[in-house]
C-alpha cells in the first residue's frame, strides 16, 4: 500500500514566520465599506440567488474557519474556475512594504472544495455576514458571484467569491516559485501568509481533497522558510 507524502510545511516551520503586524488600513483611493454598502451589497446578490436552498462554494480559508451557519457540507467541484494566488493584499495577511499574495477564484479549469447548505432565515443577513468577510474593499477585486458548482452527479447554484481581473488587488499570473517566497515572508494584522497555506492545505487533506498545485507550494514554502537566514525582527515592519 502507498504510503501518503506527508505535508513538508509543518506547524513548526510556520511558527518560526508567524507574526502580526499593524493594519495599515485600507490604500489611498480605496475604502472599507459602509454599512449601507454592505447591506446595499447583500441586497444586490441576494437578488440574483436561485430558488430553494442556498449553497456556499469554499476553497480556502471558508474551510477551516467557515463563520457561518450551515445544515449540510458536500464535496463539491466548481466549473470553469480555479485556485490562485492572484489576491495582492497590503493588510489582513500583508503590509505596505511586504504585500503578500493571496489565494482567490480565477477564471479556468476547475477547483474541488466543499458546498455548504446554508441554514433556513435571514437569507440576506447571512450573505451581508459572508460580504464583511471575504470583501477586500471598494473597488472590490474578491467579488461575489453565483456559479455552477458539482456535487456528484448533481448540479447547484452557488455563492462563490472570485477574483475581478479589472480590481485594484488583481496581480495577476505569478510562477510558484514566486508565490512561495512571498508566503514564506509576509504577513498583516491577521497573521502570517504561511500560516493560511497551511490551514487551507491541512484541511483540504482532511477532507480528502489534494490540489496538486498548492501541495507543490506548500513543499516550497517549507524550502524557503528553512532556507531564510534573516532573524525575523529584520523583517519589514510597519512603524
Amino acid at each position: 500500500m502507498k504510503t501518503k507524502e506527508p505535508m513538508a510545511l509543518t506547524a513548526e516551520l510556520v511558527a518560526l514566520v508567524e507574526r502580526t503586524e499593524p493594519d495599515p488600513g485600507p490604500e489611498p483611493g480605496r475604502h472599507d465599506p459602509t454599512d449601507e454598502e454592505f447591506a446595499a451589497m447583500a441586497r444586490e446578490v441576494l437578488a440574483g440567488a436561485p430558488r430553494g436552498d442556498l449553497w456556499l462554494f469554499a476553497y480556502g480559508s471558508l474551510i477551516w474557519n467557515p463563520e457561518h451557519d450551515f445544515v449540510e457540507t458536500r464535496q463539491a467541484r466548481a466549473i470553469g474556475w480555479h485556485r490562485s494566488f492572484a489576491l495582492k493584499l497590503t493588510r489582513w495577511r500583508g503590509t505596505r512594504e511586504l504585500p503578500a499574495l493571496m489565494m482567490a477564484m480565477d477564471r479556468g479549469g476547475s477547483c474541488s472544495g466543499l458546498a455548504y447548505r446554508l441554514a433556513r432565515g435571514d437569507r440576506l443577513g447571512q450573505i451581508e455576514r459572508l460580504l464583511r468577510r471575504e470583501n477586500d474593499g471598494i473597488p472590490a477585486t474578491n467579488v461575489a458571484r453565483w456559479i455552477r458548482v458539482r456535487m456528484g452527479a448533481e448540479q447547484v447554484t452557488a455563492l462563490a467569491f472570485v477574483l475581478d481581473p479589472r480590481g485594484p488587488a488583481y496581480a495577476g499570473r505569478s510562477t510558484k516559485a514566486e508565490v512561495a517566497r512571498v508566503l514564506a515572508r509576509a504577513a498583516g494584522h491577521w497573521g502570517a501568509a504561511a500560516t493560511y497555506l497551511h490551514r487551507t492545505v491541512s484541511m483540504l487533506d482532511q477532507h480528502g481533497i489534494r490540489d496538486r498545485n498548492l501541495w507543490e507550494i506548500q513543499k516550497l514554502v517549507a524550502t524557503e522558510i528553512r532556507g531564510m537566514a534573516l532573524p525575523l525582527d529584520r523583517y519589514p515592519t510597519k512603524s
